[in-house]
């Protein structure tokens, strides 16, 4: 139950969405708030102008670390990493650390489906939520994606299910963050621009497992061993979505594919069809692989089998994710901008079915573009462009067929628009973070989008 928090003083550090969130609950509970942003920008002076309106104290341009050490805890806001300079200062080393979605926890009456890994938790989390409304359940999503938790823990009535999408820097200081349901879609390396090691950042996303319980249910990668052993010996069920391989008994929990019907399981001896792979608008083998994993847990909060089925056809790709952005003369062009990390690209272009010019750049994090060789046979042309550009050439040169790109953004879309012949796709799948050009991703895949629908 949510409990008051009055008499306790709560720092926020970042005024983003789910920071200004914190801050709002932090307030309506009762606690006194001291909320703070390294940032000045527009949006975050009217999130603190929030913050001072609801009685609270807000600060832009820096942090006041007395005011900080004199919390009982800090809330940290998503989008900054448990690695934050400001959080190794001596003043504040003493006072707890919790993520948005541990605090946003204590405050929510509603079951919590979490979901995470290292690429396609979004598009699970957005189908999760898709698939229970589509059934008439009353399903929010949050965390990571759309609506802050702490924004559902102010809902009244709050909703029937929360599905959380959770990031490792979300998942890193968790204590009592406990999901009914969790997911874990796959494990790459990524983040290795803030993580010492791929195994860090692994462990991380184990702490999913924390507080397992008998009650527990985890649906889990069964293709990809990381994914499938990293919750160790943790209580609960597990239920395993698969698509290359069948499941390895008739006891088997989960989701699978078989002769491409979409084939569910989620209690012993009741194999339920929910519906065809050639059905789905998402675009890509994985997409498969996602559209299973949420039926399961779609299937475990009680959707019925036609509600997921229905759902499932009415699904279109989430923005930003192989999402198809315009046809034009025979050439195709698709907005991947959430491709953030290696693995990611990697499994865009294994799903590509034309000739590609990729375009692949943006701010490094600290992975090798060789990794990308295996899947690269039907890329016709790797354009290079942002701050990586020099690495992706330095990687790929003499191995696939790379041009860098100089210039901005717009330079980058026109070269593409140059190389690409009727048939081919155009598919931004960066590989990188966007913060060399852009605020953030969804500002690169707009601005693709529009590029591309300007020149068409």
């Amino acid at each position: 139950m949510p409990r008051s928090l009055a008499g306790e003083s709560v720092g926020v550090l970042g005024l983003a969405r789910s920071g200004l969130a914190a801050a709002r609950l932090g307030l309506a509970r009762g606690a006194h708030v001291y909320a703070s942003d390294a940032g000045s920008s527009d949006a975050a002076k009217e999130a603190a102008e929030q913050v001072r309106r609801m009685g609270g104290d807000a600060e832009l341009g820096g942090h006041d670390l007395a005011k900080l050490a004199a919390c009982g805890r800090i809330v940290l806001s998503p989008g900054i990493p448990p690695t934050a300079r400001v959080l190794k200062e001596e003043a504040i080393r003493g006072v707890p650390v919790i993520p948005e979605i541990e605090f946003a926890y204590e405050q929510l009456d509603s079951p919590v489906i979490a979901i995470t890994g290292t690429n396609g938790k979004t598009t699970v989390t957005a189908l999760i939520e898709h698939l229970l409304r589509a059934d008439g359940i009353d399903a929010v999503a949050g965390g990571n994606i759309g609506t802050a938790l702490s924004e559902l823990a102010m809902r009244e009535p709050q909703p029937a299910w929360a599905v959380v999408e959770c990031s490792s820097f979300q998942l890193a200081g968790i204590h009592r963050f406990t999901p009914r349901i969790g997911i874990l879609t796959n494990l790459a390396p990524d983040h290795l621009d803030w993580y010492d090691d791929v195994e860090a950042y692994y462990a991380d996303k184990a702490r999913l497992f924390t507080n397992a319980s008998a009650d527990s249910r985890w649906i889990l990668n069964a293709e990809d061993e990381r994914a499938r052993t990293l919750i160790g010996d943790a209580p609960g069920t597990r239920l395993y979505f698969r698509v290359e391989t069948a499941p390895e008994s008739e006891d088997e929990l989960g989701g699978w594919l078989s002769t491409g019907e979409l084939m569910i399981r989620t209690e012993p001896g009741r194999t339920e069809r929910v519906g065809d792979a050639a059905d789905l608008q998402i675009l890509g083998p994985h997409h498969v692989a996602n559209a299973l994993a949420a039926a399961v847990a779609a299937r475990l909060a009680g959707a019925s089998v036609q509600g997921i089925s229905d759902g499932l056809r009415g699904f279109a790709a989430p923005a930003h994710r192989l999402e198809p952005v315009v046809e034009k003369d025979g050439v195709l062009w698709i907005n991947d901008s959430k491709a953030t990390n290696i693995a990611s690209t990697r499994v865009a272009v294994r799903g590509m079915t034309r000739p590609t010019v990729l375009l692949l750049g943006g701010k490094h994090k600290g992975e090798p573009y060789t990794e990308l060789l295996p899947d690269l046979q039907g890329v016709k042309t790797i354009l290079a462009y942002g701050e990586a550009a020099p690495t992706i050439v330095a990687d790929l040169e003499g191995r696939a067929p790379v041009e860098r790109v100089d210039g901005c953004f717009e330079d980058v879309v026109n070269r593409a628009r140059q190389v690409a012949r009727p048939g081919d796709a155009v598919l931004l799948s960066p590989a990188c973070s966007s913060f060399d050009m852009f605020r953030n991703y969804e500002e690169r895949g707009r601005r693709f989008a529009q590029l591309a629908r300007e020149g068409a």
